[in-house]
Protein backbone atom coordinates (compact mmCIF):
# COMPACT_ATOMS: atom_id res chain seq x y z
CA UNK A 1 0.00 0.00 0.00
CA UNK A 2 1.47 3.43 -0.90
CA UNK A 3 2.41 5.67 2.01
CA UNK A 4 -0.22 8.28 2.73
CA UNK A 5 0.77 11.91 2.31
CA UNK A 6 -0.79 14.98 3.89
CA UNK A 7 -1.90 17.76 1.57
CA UNK A 8 -1.11 20.77 3.72
CA UNK A 9 -2.39 23.16 1.05
CA UNK A 10 -5.86 21.59 1.40
CA UNK A 11 -5.69 21.85 5.19
CA UNK A 12 -4.91 25.55 4.94
CA UNK A 13 -7.50 26.15 2.18
CA UNK A 14 -10.37 24.75 4.24
CA UNK A 15 -9.17 26.13 7.55
CA UNK A 16 -8.53 22.76 9.13
CA UNK A 17 -6.52 22.89 12.34
CA UNK A 18 -2.84 22.00 12.05
CA UNK A 19 -1.30 21.17 15.41
CA UNK A 20 2.23 22.56 15.31
CA UNK A 21 5.22 20.96 17.01
CA UNK A 22 7.32 23.21 19.21
CA UNK A 23 10.75 22.30 17.88
CA UNK A 24 14.37 23.01 18.77
CA UNK A 25 17.11 22.54 16.18
CA UNK A 26 20.50 21.10 17.06
CA UNK A 27 22.67 23.80 15.47
CA UNK A 28 26.30 22.97 14.65
CA UNK A 29 26.88 26.29 12.79
CA UNK A 30 27.46 24.36 9.56
CA UNK A 31 25.77 23.89 6.21
CA UNK A 32 23.78 20.72 7.05
CA UNK A 33 22.19 22.40 10.08
CA UNK A 34 21.45 25.37 7.85
CA UNK A 35 19.72 23.21 5.24
CA UNK A 36 17.76 21.45 7.98
CA UNK A 37 16.60 24.88 9.19
CA UNK A 38 15.67 25.82 5.63
CA UNK A 39 13.44 22.72 5.37
CA UNK A 40 11.93 23.13 8.82
CA UNK A 41 10.92 26.72 8.10
CA UNK A 42 8.91 25.44 5.12
CA UNK A 43 7.09 22.77 7.16
CA UNK A 44 3.65 23.99 8.34
CA UNK A 45 3.58 21.57 11.28
CA UNK A 46 6.87 22.87 12.72
CA UNK A 47 7.03 25.81 15.12
CA UNK A 48 10.73 26.56 15.43
CA UNK A 49 11.32 28.03 18.86
CA UNK A 50 15.10 27.95 19.17
CA UNK A 51 18.55 26.54 18.48
CA UNK A 52 20.93 24.71 20.76
CA UNK A 53 24.67 24.16 20.41
CA UNK A 54 27.33 22.38 22.45
CA UNK A 55 30.48 24.41 23.09
CA UNK A 56 33.87 23.66 24.55
CA UNK A 57 33.83 25.52 27.88
CA UNK A 58 37.61 25.79 28.08
CA UNK A 59 38.24 27.16 24.58
CA UNK A 60 34.90 29.04 24.19
CA UNK A 61 34.33 27.47 20.81
CA UNK A 62 31.79 25.16 19.19
CA UNK A 63 32.58 21.52 19.88
CA UNK A 64 34.29 19.86 16.87
CA UNK A 65 33.92 22.87 14.57
CA UNK A 66 36.18 25.15 16.60
CA UNK A 67 34.09 28.23 15.74
CA UNK A 68 34.16 31.20 18.11
CA UNK A 69 31.10 31.74 20.30
CA UNK A 70 30.63 35.31 19.05
CA UNK A 71 30.19 33.95 15.52
CA UNK A 72 27.66 31.40 16.79
CA UNK A 73 25.71 34.18 18.51
CA UNK A 74 25.81 36.21 15.31
CA UNK A 75 24.22 33.32 13.45
CA UNK A 76 21.37 33.14 15.97
CA UNK A 77 20.93 36.91 15.73
CA UNK A 78 20.69 36.83 11.93
CA UNK A 79 18.34 33.82 12.03
CA UNK A 80 16.17 35.49 14.66
CA UNK A 81 15.85 32.55 17.05
CA UNK A 82 16.85 32.12 20.70
CA UNK A 83 20.10 30.22 21.22
CA UNK A 84 20.70 27.71 24.01
CA UNK A 85 24.42 27.18 24.65
CA UNK A 86 25.36 23.90 26.34
CA UNK A 87 28.84 24.05 27.85
CA UNK A 88 30.95 20.89 27.83
CA UNK A 89 34.13 20.45 29.89
CA UNK A 90 37.42 19.67 28.17
CA UNK A 91 38.17 16.85 28.06
CA UNK A 92 34.63 15.48 28.23
CA UNK A 93 33.90 11.83 28.92
CA UNK A 94 30.87 10.16 27.36
CA UNK A 95 29.37 9.79 30.85
CA UNK A 96 29.76 13.52 31.53
CA UNK A 97 28.33 14.40 28.11
CA UNK A 98 25.25 12.26 28.63
CA UNK A 99 24.63 13.73 32.10
CA UNK A 100 24.85 17.29 30.73
CA UNK A 101 22.53 16.48 27.84
CA UNK A 102 20.05 14.78 30.18
CA UNK A 103 19.91 17.97 32.25
CA UNK A 104 19.19 19.94 29.09
CA UNK A 105 16.47 17.49 28.00
CA UNK A 106 14.80 17.79 31.42
CA UNK A 107 14.84 21.57 31.03
CA UNK A 108 13.25 21.55 27.59
CA UNK A 109 10.61 19.09 28.77
CA UNK A 110 9.54 21.81 31.21
CA UNK A 111 9.45 24.25 28.27
CA UNK A 112 6.91 21.99 26.50
CA UNK A 113 9.21 21.18 23.59
CA UNK A 114 7.62 18.55 21.34
CA UNK A 115 10.56 17.70 19.09
CA UNK A 116 14.27 18.15 18.51
CA UNK A 117 15.56 18.31 14.94
CA UNK A 118 18.99 17.21 13.74
CA UNK A 119 20.89 17.75 10.48
CA UNK A 120 22.18 14.18 10.18
CA UNK A 121 22.23 12.71 6.67
CA UNK A 122 22.88 8.95 6.65
CA UNK A 123 24.89 7.66 9.64
CA UNK A 124 22.49 5.19 11.24
CA UNK A 125 24.42 4.77 14.50
CA UNK A 126 24.26 8.51 15.21
CA UNK A 127 20.55 8.61 14.37
CA UNK A 128 19.90 5.66 16.70
CA UNK A 129 21.91 7.33 19.49
CA UNK A 130 19.91 10.55 19.22
CA UNK A 131 16.59 8.70 19.27
CA UNK A 132 17.77 6.69 22.27
CA UNK A 133 18.67 9.89 24.14
CA UNK A 134 15.09 11.14 23.75
CA UNK A 135 13.41 7.82 24.51
CA UNK A 136 10.60 8.05 27.09
CA UNK A 137 10.93 11.84 27.32
CA UNK A 138 7.86 12.74 25.30
CA UNK A 139 10.15 14.59 22.87
CA UNK A 140 10.42 13.31 19.31
CA UNK A 141 13.48 13.30 17.04
CA UNK A 142 13.20 14.83 13.56
CA UNK A 143 15.73 14.35 10.74
CA UNK A 144 14.63 16.64 7.88
CA UNK A 145 17.72 15.95 5.70
CA UNK A 146 17.79 12.19 6.25
CA UNK A 147 18.31 10.05 3.18
CA UNK A 148 18.91 12.87 0.69
CA UNK A 149 21.67 11.82 -1.71
CA UNK A 150 24.69 13.85 -0.60
CA UNK A 151 25.77 14.70 -4.16
CA UNK A 152 22.35 16.20 -4.76
CA UNK A 153 22.25 17.83 -1.34
CA UNK A 154 25.67 19.47 -1.71
CA UNK A 155 24.61 21.23 -4.91
CA UNK A 156 21.20 22.11 -3.48
CA UNK A 157 22.82 23.77 -0.44
CA UNK A 158 24.96 25.92 -2.73
CA UNK A 159 22.14 26.66 -5.20
CA UNK A 160 19.74 28.05 -2.56
CA UNK A 161 22.39 30.51 -1.33
CA UNK A 162 23.84 28.92 1.80
CA UNK A 163 27.40 30.21 1.97
CA UNK A 164 29.93 28.51 4.21
CA UNK A 165 33.63 28.20 4.94
CA UNK A 166 35.52 25.03 5.86
CA UNK A 167 36.63 25.49 9.47
CA UNK A 168 37.78 22.01 10.48
CA UNK A 169 39.40 19.19 8.50
CA UNK A 170 40.30 15.64 9.42
CA UNK A 171 44.03 15.72 8.67
CA UNK A 172 43.98 12.03 7.75
CA UNK A 173 41.49 12.68 4.96
CA UNK A 174 42.11 16.20 3.65
CA UNK A 175 45.20 18.36 3.24
CA UNK A 176 45.62 21.84 4.70
CA UNK A 177 45.08 23.56 1.34
CA UNK A 178 41.33 22.92 1.80
CA UNK A 179 41.33 24.82 5.11
CA UNK A 180 39.27 28.01 5.14
CA UNK A 181 37.90 27.53 1.64
CA UNK A 182 34.41 28.40 0.50
CA UNK A 183 31.99 25.52 0.24
CA UNK A 184 31.20 25.97 -3.44
CA UNK A 185 31.04 23.95 -6.66
CA UNK A 186 34.75 24.42 -7.32
CA UNK A 187 35.47 22.83 -3.96
CA UNK A 188 33.12 19.94 -4.70
CA UNK A 189 34.92 19.31 -7.99
CA UNK A 190 38.30 19.25 -6.22
CA UNK A 191 37.41 17.02 -3.27
CA UNK A 192 39.35 13.76 -3.59
CA UNK A 193 37.45 10.51 -3.76
CA UNK A 194 36.03 8.94 -1.62
CA UNK A 195 35.40 12.10 0.42
CA UNK A 196 31.67 12.60 0.95
CA UNK A 197 30.60 15.89 -0.68
CA UNK A 198 28.83 16.88 2.53
CA UNK A 199 31.61 15.65 4.80
CA UNK A 200 29.14 13.41 6.63
CA UNK A 201 31.88 10.96 7.65
CA UNK A 202 33.67 13.73 9.54
CA UNK A 203 36.05 14.67 6.71
CA UNK A 204 35.31 18.38 7.23
CA UNK A 205 33.07 20.80 9.10
CA UNK A 206 31.82 24.20 8.03
CA UNK A 207 30.62 27.58 9.27
CA UNK A 208 27.68 29.32 7.55
CA UNK A 209 28.11 33.07 7.16
CA UNK A 210 25.13 33.72 4.90
CA UNK A 211 21.84 32.00 4.06
CA UNK A 212 18.40 32.82 2.62
CA UNK A 213 16.97 33.09 6.14
CA UNK A 214 19.71 35.40 7.50
CA UNK A 215 18.70 39.01 8.03
CA UNK A 216 22.23 40.08 7.04
CA UNK A 217 25.41 38.36 5.93
CA UNK A 218 27.97 37.86 8.71
CA UNK A 219 31.13 39.74 7.82
CA UNK A 220 34.17 37.61 8.54
CA UNK A 221 37.90 37.54 7.99
CA UNK A 222 40.17 34.53 8.05
CA UNK A 223 42.62 34.07 10.90
CA UNK A 224 45.28 31.46 11.52
CA UNK A 225 45.15 27.78 10.64
CA UNK A 226 46.45 25.34 13.25
CA UNK A 227 46.95 21.57 13.52
CA UNK A 228 45.63 20.06 16.75
CA UNK A 229 45.02 16.44 17.77
CA UNK A 230 44.71 15.15 14.20
CA UNK A 231 42.53 18.01 12.95
CA UNK A 232 43.19 21.22 11.04
CA UNK A 233 41.27 24.22 12.38
CA UNK A 234 40.90 27.57 10.61
CA UNK A 235 39.91 30.54 12.72
CA UNK A 236 37.48 33.22 11.52
CA UNK A 237 36.81 36.60 13.08
CA UNK A 238 33.49 38.46 13.15
CA UNK A 239 33.20 42.05 11.93
CA UNK A 240 29.46 42.65 12.27
CA UNK A 241 28.61 45.78 14.25
CA UNK A 242 25.46 44.31 15.81
CA UNK A 243 26.14 42.87 19.25
CA UNK A 244 24.63 39.43 19.84
CA UNK A 245 23.61 38.61 23.40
Amino acid sequence: MPKATINWAEHLKWGWIIVSKRTLLSWSSGKDSAYALYLLKKDPVIELVGLFTTVNKRFKRIAMHGVRIDLLKQQALQIGLPLHIIELPYPCSNKAYEAIMQTFITRIQADKIDAVAFGDLFLKDIRYYRIKQLENTGIGAIFPCWGIDTDILAHRIIDIGIRAKLVCLDAKKLTADFAGRDYDKTLLDELPKPIDPCGENGEFHSFVYDAPFFQKQIKISQGETVHREGFIFTDFLCHNKELAQ
